[in-house]
């Protein structure tokens, strides 16, 4: 990372009413939710802080540490002073500590967003830079292309045996909990837009945060920790079903999801993981009796919502890296879950199941934990000119899990990105 000194600058605009026609086709930037949200206007990066494996710290805090010093060292006019205006950096962080993969925070050069009907435009430079680079127009969207996965390293037969092996050692007491994924793995044209992905999953599931981060891409509907003005939240999801086929049946998978002792033994896990990892750094904190049940366009969810006020100086960034990974995507307890995790799925997880979001120089942010994704190759292979994708699902597995269940799962959590890819 640079130690260069950043000057931003945030100006209210005129509203924008597509934000992803301001972002790169290549390599997106984006953090949406129900049509609003932030993107990286154009290609342009100011800084980046990259921490690959094998450090001697955990990346989070090497990063959250590297904002620090990036936000004391800049000069920001932000008369705006909206949720992501100023200056902001979008991350996205491993899951596993020793994966080979990189975690990344990433400061553009100019960034677009739009909040409570109001849009705003901030553009950060260098302080020895003579001036604002200029912003690219927006660009209008490529053609439709399509992608195509299939089975990747963990097949559908080898993920039931993997979930049998991890039955067989909950059973002997190793760990209570464990969060199984498997890979789907393909290619899309060389030249694909990939705005279009994020528009497809941003438009089908709008509830959910969608993301686009140095070409890992999703829409997730876990909130890993949210923080604004000293107030910290949380939504814990663990827990799942398919929805049925008519209003009968949804109402029928409802229920059986909100009774099912497996799934309620899942989420309780989930939730005492957010809430001793939280307490902690939080004056007050609270969480709601009983999980609710989160419908989504294609499955049930049980829904546990924390809230609390901060008690220290912790940013955003700092939270995440107490917090994760969650017994919602690892398990419980943590570290013998990891461990499983590394012995039972034959690849790296990289981002998948990691932190993703954003922070200001506040320390205030949102983040989510990357799910309902696929990791993009930065550029097209040299012989057949396609660009490789992985696409990533899990389940959480405990006493009385069904392997056959438990794939069907990873199924229908797939079905976000294989629909928004086809």
């Amino acid at each position: 990372m640079s130690s260069t000194r950043l000057v931003a600058q945030t100006r209210e605009i005129p509203p924008v009413d597509d934000l992803l026609a301001h972002t790169s086709a290549a390599g997106p930037v984006a953090w949406l939710r129900r049509g609003e949200g932030i993107v990286a206007a154009g290609d342009g990066i100011a800084a980046t802080v990259r921490v690959p494996a094998g450090q001697d710290r955990p990346r989070a805090a090497i990063i959250a540490d590297a904002w620090r010093q990036l936000v004391q060292d800049a000069e920001i006019d932000d008369p705006v002073r909206l949720p992501g205006t100023g200056l902001v950096a979008f991350g996205a962080l491993t899951f596993d500590e020793d994966s080979s993969a990189t975690s990344v925070l990433v400061v553009p050069r100019a960034v677009i967003g739009r909040r409570d009907g109001r849009s705003w435009i901030t553009l950060i430079r260098a302080a020895d830079e003579p001036g604002f680079a200029e912003v690219p127009e927006p660009q209008s969207f490529a053609p439709h292309w399509a992608g195509r996965v299939g089975p990747g390293a963990q097949t559908p037969q080898n993920y039931q045996d993997a979930v049998r092996r991890a039955l067989d050692e909950i059973a002997d007491g190793s760990y209570s909990k464990v969060v199984l994924a498997r890979d789907l793995a393909g290619t899309v044209p060389g030249d694909a837009d990939l705005r279009r992905l994020v528009r497809a999953l941003s438009t089908d599931y709008p509830d959910t945060w969608t993301f686009a981060v140095d070409g890992l891409i999703g829409a997730s509907p876990e909130t890993l920790v949210t923080t604004h003005a000293r107030t910290v939240t949380a939504r814990v999801l663990a827990g799942t079903t398919a929805r049925g086929a008519d209003p009968e049946a949804d109402a029928v998978a409802s229920a059986d999801l909100a009774t099912s002792a497996k799934n309620l033994a899942e989420h309780s896990f989930a939730v005492q993981s957010v809430l001793a990892t939280l307490r902690p750094h939080t004056r007050t904190l609270t969480a709601s009796d009983a999980p609710f049940v989160l419908e989504l366009p294609n499955l049930f969810h049980l829904a546990t919502d924390v809230s609390g006020e901060l008690g220290d100086g912790a940013s955003a960034l700092d939270l995440v890296g107490v917090m994760h990974p969650t017994a919602a995507v690892a398990g419980t307890p943590t570290d013998a879950a990891v461990e499983a995790i590394r012995r039972l799925e034959p690849f790296d997880r990289g981002r998948y199941a990691g932190p993703v979001g954003w922070i200001d120089a506040s320390g205030d942010g949102e983040w989510a934990i990357a799910l309902r994704c696929a990791q993009f190759a930065d550029a097209p292979e040299h012989e057949s000119g396609a660009r490789a994708v992985t696409a990533y699902a899990g389940a959480g597995i405990v006493a009385g899990s069904d392997p056959e269940a438990e794939l069907l799962e990873t199924r229908v959590k797939f079905r976000p990105l294989v629909d928004a890819l086809a």
